[in-house]
């Protein structure tokens, strides 16, 4: 409880910070507290995970109070907004970057991901990508665009060409992480409200697809292939969130998807939207071959010897996060237009 009240702590105080040194210290909380958490089974691989996270974390910490430190010295001003030197504001977007794990500063995210229990995964793919995109999305304005769109496309490309041979869910998901980041900053600098829009959405897909996991206990293909006769409906609510986050329509995914080619093409960056879309179809693959091993290699019957691993224990948040990434679509216009 400690350690969760430490990754709040530590989020909110970015949240509520207006000063470089503030928002670093709250950086830093949320950097100490899940480290903990990664190495809660004392494992070789957790150890790993948490040192390559910590190393790559303290990295970009100091990146950004160096950047920060410079264009203070030159400015006399620490404000979050006031980043008027193009050096310093380089420097602390790409920090910002390694933080959230974009391409091609991604190399530390699939194998700290894979080497750390479900639980914690939820909190590294979620929690802890709410404080660097917050100040990204404050000082969106300053950004280089060039750089934006660079990072954006290579992520989208890495993170569906590196999912396809994968066989470890965890993996998978690491790469539809810097896939969906990739979209998000993209369309950073064209409309912040659109990012954090997609941001919101993609949060709640991602943790519905872990608390799934999580109530199987399936971290493999193999296993994920023979859940269904645990949980039909769960299995079924997998199915389509995985669809979702392909960004194939009806469902949630396709919203910000339609939206953020949408605003390219407003943009008069028709190659960009092109380019966007078909590199997402990569993604489309791994996503396809999830969702077809799901459910659909199974017959309809189930076999006795499988009754006794039925479980009914949905836990609320399952459900609540389920419900959210498979209703979200309907409720798209509304929530965009309040945002």
């Amino acid at each position: 409880m400690m350690l969760l009240l430490s990754l709040a702590l530590g989020t909110t105080t970015v949240l509520m910070s207006h000063h470089w040194l503030l928002a670093w210290i709250g950086l830093e909380i949320n950097t100490l507290a899940i480290i903990p958490l990664m190495t809660k089974f004392p494992h070789p691989r957790a150890i790993e995970a948490a040192t390559k996270y910590f190393l790559t974390q303290a990295s970009a910490s100091a990146l950004i109070l160096f950047s920060t430190t410079m264009n203070a010295w030159l400015t006399g001003e620490w404000s979050i907004t006031s980043m008027m030197n193009p050096l310093s504001t380089m420097a602390f977007s790409m920090a910002l970057m390694l933080k959230l794990g974009l391409a091609p500063l991604h190399f530390w995210m699939p194998e700290v991901l894979q080497g750390i229990p479900l639980s914690t995964g939820l909190i590294l793919s979620t929690w802890q990508k709410i404080a660097p995109m917050a100040l990204l999305l404050q000082t969106s304005h300053l950004l280089n665009l060039n750089l934006l769109i660079l990072m954006g496309l290579t992520s989208i490309l890495i993170g569906g060409w590196g999912g396809i041979n994968q066989t470890q869910l965890r993996k998978i998901m690491a790469f539809s992480s810097i896939g969906h980041l990739g979209w998000m900053i993209l369309i950073l600098k064209f409309s912040p409200q659109l990012t954090l829009f997609t941001f919101l959405l993609y949060i709640s897909m991602t943790a519905a697809i872990f608390l799934s996991l999580m109530s199987v206990s399936a971290t493999k293909m193999l296993e994920i292939s023979s859940s269904w006769p645990k949980t039909p409906i769960l299995m079924s609510s997998t199915m389509l969130i995985l669809l979702s986050l392909a960004g194939l329509p009806p469902l949630s995914g396709f919203s910000p998807k339609l939206l953020i080619t949408f605003e390219l093409i407003k943009q008069n960056t028709l190659t960009l939207a092109t380019l966007t879309m078909l590199a997402s179809l990569i993604a489309l693959f791994f996503y396809t071959r999830l969702s077809y091993i799901t459910i659909l290699t199974l017959p309809p019957n189930t076999m006795n010897s499988f009754i006794h691993w039925r479980t009914n224990k949905i836990k609320p948040f399952t459900a609540f996060f389920t419900s959210i990434a498979l209703f979200f679509f309907p409720l798209t216009p509304t929530l965009f237009f309040i945002m």
